[in-house]
């Protein structure tokens, strides 16, 4: 049980905005608000229909973990990896030196999720790109006090994610009924924030007012996080902390290095399909050779 309970720094609005080819997100981390907040790049609160989604695009540097709330989003690249990850399904994506990839409805109706971008530190920045992905059913769930989690990365009430976080991050997905209250810890040099997803609560001392959906809190610092949910509808929010990585970030577009030379390399890299990029000189999704017929 927290000892130093961290308390809310800040807290704002993420409000919509449109991306890709149609694509509506609430940005919290990645807006003129909140430019950076170490390891953490961008937060996307997103909600997409058919035609609309995340055409084929690339990216270098860092890692994308995509969590649906509601419907699938199929995933390919060109490296030939395919995919769809359905609610509650989890991709890990360690995008390193280079992939290209779309990201678009898989069915009909509107599909939402989250998608985080973690930075990686500059010896990681130019490694194999990778997956960890993770069926619904499989992410670990631990029930406790009107308190329920699912560990996507990190631990929480004795359960471990098998998640391996090469910048070291935890990521919980918290639903409180009415009346419940949960301690979790957080290690002290980390950074953290809470996202609300449903419902209303409160965060960081008993006696603050409530946090609607779609509101990010930065907390201060401290060794865990407390929150309550006075309310009489269930609370869910997303608890996510890392390890300030404590380098210099140079980000243009989807490509993030430690300075402007890399950046103009990748960019480079990239126009002339080579140093991670030969593949995709050729591919194209197939998602964009085709129309959607759902």
């Amino acid at each position: 049980m927290p000892t130093n309970p961290r308390t809310v720094l800040r807290k704002f609005l993420a409000r919509p905005q449109h991306e890709g080819a149609g694509a509506v997100v609430r940005r919290s981390i990645g807006r003129f608000e909140l430019k950076y907040f170490d390891p953490f790049l961008v937060l996307d609160e997103f909600s997409v229909s058919a035609p609309a989604g995340f055409p084929d695009h690339p990216h270098r540097g860092f890692e994308t973990v995509t969590y649906m709330l509601q419907g699938a989003v199929t995933h390919e690249d060109f490296e030939g990896h395919k995919g769809t990850i359905g609610v509650g399904d989890l991709q890990w994506m360690t995008a390193g030196k280079g992939i290209v990839h779309s990201e678009m409805p898989a069915s009909n109706g509107t599909q939402k999720g989250l998608q985080l971008w973690i930075n990686l530190s500059s010896s990681h920045k130019m490694i194999e790109p990778r997956y960890q992905e993770m069926a619904s059913t499989n992410i670990a769930e631990a029930i406790e006090d009107g308190v329920r989690v699912r560990v996507i990365a990190g631990e929480s009430l004795g359960i471990k994610s098998p998640i391996y976080t090469r910048t070291p991050t935890m990521f919980l997905d918290f639903t409180l009924e009415p009346g419940a209250k949960v301690h979790q810890p957080v290690p002290e040099s980390w950074n953290a924030f809470v996202y609300v997803l449903e419902g209303e609560g409160v965060f960081g001392n008993s006696k603050a007012s409530s946090t609607t959906p779609h509101h990010i809190l930065l907390l201060g610092p401290g060794d865990g996080l407390e929150s309550w949910n006075k309310s009489s509808k269930p609370l869910r929010f997303i608890l996510v902390g890392g390890e300030p990585l404590g380098q210099p970030v140079v980000q243009w577009g989807p490509f993030v290095m430690n300075t402007q030379e890399e950046i103009d390399q990748t960019i480079q890299d990239y126009e002339n399909f080579e140093n991670g990029f030969e593949k995709a000189r050729y591919w194209r999704s197939e998602a964009l050779n085709q129309d959607h017929n759902f």
